[in-house]
C-alpha cells in the first residue's frame, strides 16, 4: 500500500472517529440538558406545592438545611427523590424512547439513515432546549430570582440606616417571656372567613381590659415569611439575607462545623440582654439545628437551646411527636412551664433577670392533629390552630396564677404570616386578602395598657420594641432598622421615615458590604 493510500485511510479513520465522538458528545449534551431542565422544573413544582413562592434568601438559608429528623421529615426524601432521582429516570426514559424509535425506523427503511440522523438530532436538541427553558423559567419564578437580581441595582444599602442599639437606661429591666406562634397570622381571627376565631382561647387570657396591649396591624417585612426570617427580624432588626454576598467576599472562609457562627457582626436582642445580666433560654419542638437556629441563638446570647433531641432524651413517648417536625405544643408548653418555674426561682435568688423564648409547632404545615385536639370544624386546620392557642393560653394562665406577671413582661407574636402553597387549606381565604397581619400581644408589669403603640409597623421594629418591653431604654428607641412601637414619633433619618417605595427598595437591597460584615467577624 502506498504512503498516499495509507494517509487517506488514516484520515478516513480519523474522520469517522471524530464523527462518532461528535455524535456521542451531542447525545451527552442533550441528555444533560433534559436532566437539568427536568430537575429545575420538578424543584419549582415542589417549592410551589410545599412553600408557595419563596425568595433566594429563603432557599439559601432555610430550604437547603432541611433534615430528615425534626426538620421536614418525609419532605426531605420527597425532595431528594423528586429533584435528584426522578429527573434522571425521566431523562433516561425519554432519550431511550427516542433512540428505540430511531432504530425501528431504520430497520424498516435503511435509506432513511441520513434523514433520520438529522431529524433525531434536531428533535433531541429541541427537546433539551425546551425543557431547560421551561425549567429555568419556572424555577426563577418560584424563587423570585428576578427581584433578587434587580435588588443589585438599588441605590440604598442597609448600612446607611442600620443603628447599633445604645442602652441608655436599665434600672427598670424585667424578666421577659417571648412566645413565637408558628404561622401566627391575625387574619385567622376573622369569623367571616373562617369557621371560628382560632385565637379565641388566647384572646380570653390577654384581654386589653386587664392591661394587655397589641401593635395594630403588625406587618411581615417584605421578603420575609419563614421562621428564621421572623426570628432574625424581631431580634436583630434586619432582613435575613446576604449569605451569597458574605460567601463571595470571603467573610465565611475558614468556618468549620465547630466554629460556625450566625450574623456575628450584628448586635441582636440576646446580645443586649446578655450584656445586662440576663440568662436566655430557648425552647422549640423541632430539631434545633434545622436552618441553623441553634447556631443563631447561641451566637447571640442564649445559653441554652432545647429542641427535639432534648425532649427525646427527657423520655417523651413517641405519641408526643409528629414524625415530620417534632414535639406537640401540649408537651412543649409543659416543659416551658417547668423551665419558667426554674428560671423565676433562680432570678429571685440571684436578682438577675431571665429571657425565656418559646416557638410553637402544632400549626406548622402540613396539618397534623394530635390526640388532645378535638376537631370541631370542617377544616381540621382551623381546629389545630385553636388547640395550639389553648395550650399557649394555659401557659399564660400559669404565669398569672403564680404571680409571675407582676415582674415578668410577656410578648406573644406570630413568627410570620401563614405560608400559602398550592392546595393549602386557607388558600382561598388568604391568597388575595388585602390586609394580612401578624397576631401579637404585649404585657408589661405595672402598665395599665393606656400608652398607645404605633400601628402599621413591621417585624423589624419589634427588636427595639422588645428592648422597651424588657425595660432597657435605647437611644432614640432605635435598633437595627426599626423604631420601637412605643415611640410615637419616628426620627427623620430612620429607615422607618422613608416612603413605602423607598423602604421596600432598602430592605430588599443586596447590601453586599453590610452583609459581608454582618456574617463575618464583628
Amino acid at each position: 500500500m502506498s504512503s498516499g493510500t495509507q494517509e487517506r485511510a488514516a484520515s478516513g479513520r480519523g474522520m469517522r472517529l471524530a464523527k462518532r465522538s461528535g455524535h456521542l458528545l451531542s447525545r451527552v449534551a442533550v441528555f444533560l440538558l433534559i436532566w437539568f431542565g427536568t430537575a429545575l422544573l420538578i424543584a419549582a413544582t415542589l417549592i410551589r406545592v410545599f412553600w408557595g413562592e419563596i425568595t433566594v434568601a429563603q432557599m439559601m438559608l432555610n430550604l437547603v438545611s432541611v433534615e430528615t429528623d425534626g426538620g421536614g421529615g418525609a419532605l426531605v426524601w420527597i425532595c431528594i427523590l423528586g429533584i435528584g432521582v426522578l429527573p434522571l429516570l425521566i431523562t433516561i426514559a425519554v432519550t431511550s424512547a427516542l433512540q428505540v424509535r430511531r432504530r425501528r425506523r431504520l430497520r424498516r427503511d435503511p435509506r432513511q439513515r441520513f434523514r433520520e440522523h438529522w431529524l433525531m438530532r434536531t428533535v433531541r436538541v429541541t427537546a433539551g432546549a425546551s425543557v431547560v427553558v421551561l425549567g429555568a423559567a419556572s424555577f426563577t419564578s418560584s424563587v423570585s430570582l428576578a427581584d433578587y437580581l434587580q435588588a443589585a441595582n438599588s441605590q440604598y444599602s442597609l448600612d446607611q440606616f442600620h443603628v447599633e442599639p445604645s442602652v441608655t437606661g436599665g434600672s427598670d429591666k424585667r424578666n421577659l417571656v417571648l412566645i413565637y406562634l408558628e404561622n401566627g397570622e391575625a387574619t385567622l381571627e376573622d369569623t367571616e372567613l373562617f369557621e371560628k376565631d382560632a385565637f379565641d382561647p388566647l384572646q380570653e387570657v390577654t384581654d386589653p381590659a386587664d392591661g394587655w396591649q397589641s401593635v395594630e396591624s403588625l406587618r411581615e417585612y417584605a421578603g420575609g415569611g419563614w421562621t428564621m426570617s421572623g426570628l432574625v427580624a424581631t431580634q436583630c432588626g434586619i432582613p435575613l439575607g446576604g449569605i451569597i454576598s458574605a460567601a463571595s467576599s470571603g467573610a465565611l472562609d475558614g468556618r468549620t462545623e465547630e466554629s460556625k457562627t450566625y450574623l456575628t457582626g450584628t448586635t441582636c436582642l440576646g446580645d443586649v440582654l446578655e450584656q445586662h445580666g440576663y440568662t436566655s433560654v430557648f425552647l422549640g419542638g423541632a430539631n434545633s439545628s434545622f436552618a441553623e437556629k441553634d447556631t443563631f441563638l447561641k451566637t447571640h446570647g442564649y445559653s441554652e437551646v432545647k429542641g427535639l433531641a432534648d425532649w427525646r432524651a427527657a423520655g417523651e413517648p413517641e405519641s408526643s411527636f409528629r414524625s415530620d417536625w417534632g414535639l406537640s405544643d401540649r408537651r412543649l408548653m409543659a416543659h416551658a412551664t417547668e423551665q419558667l418555674d426554674e428560671l423565676h426561682a433562680e432570678s429571685e435568688a440571684s436578682g438577675q433577670p431571665f429571657n425565656l423564648s418559646v416557638l410553637t409547632l402544632d400549626t406548622h404545615g402540613p396539618t397534623h392533629v394530635f390526640d388532645y385536639c378535638d376537631v370541631d370544624t370542617r377544616d381540621p386546620t382551623t381546629s389545630v390552630f385553636a388547640c395550639s392557642m389553648a395550650e399557649v393560653a394555659g401557659f399564660v394562665e400559669h404565669m398569672e396564677d403564680q404571680g409571675y406577671l407582676e415582674d415578668t413582661a410577656v410578648v406573644i407574636m406570630g413568627d410570620h404570616l401563614k405560608q400559602i402553597n398550592a392546595g393549602d387549606a386557607f388558600q382561598d381565604q388568604l391568597q388575595d386578602h388585602p390586609d394580612r397581619t401578624i397576631f401579637n400581644r404585649i404585657w408589661i408589669p405595672g402598665a395599665d395598657g393606656s400608652t398607645p403603640l404605633r400601628s402599621e409597623v413591621d417585624q423589624l421594629s419589634m427588636y427595639p420594641t422588645l428592648l422597651d418591653v424588657a425595660g432597657l431604654s435605647v437611644a432614640d428607641r432605635e435598633a437595627g432598622l426599626g423604631v420601637s412601637a412605643f415611640s410615637p414619633e419616628v426620627p427623620d433619618d430612620s429607615a422607618q421615615s422613608l416612603n413605602p417605595e423607598a423602604y421596600l427598595e432598602l430592605i430588599t437591597s443586596r447590601s453586599a458590604e453590610f452583609y459581608s460584615q454582618a456574617w463575618g467577624a464583628p
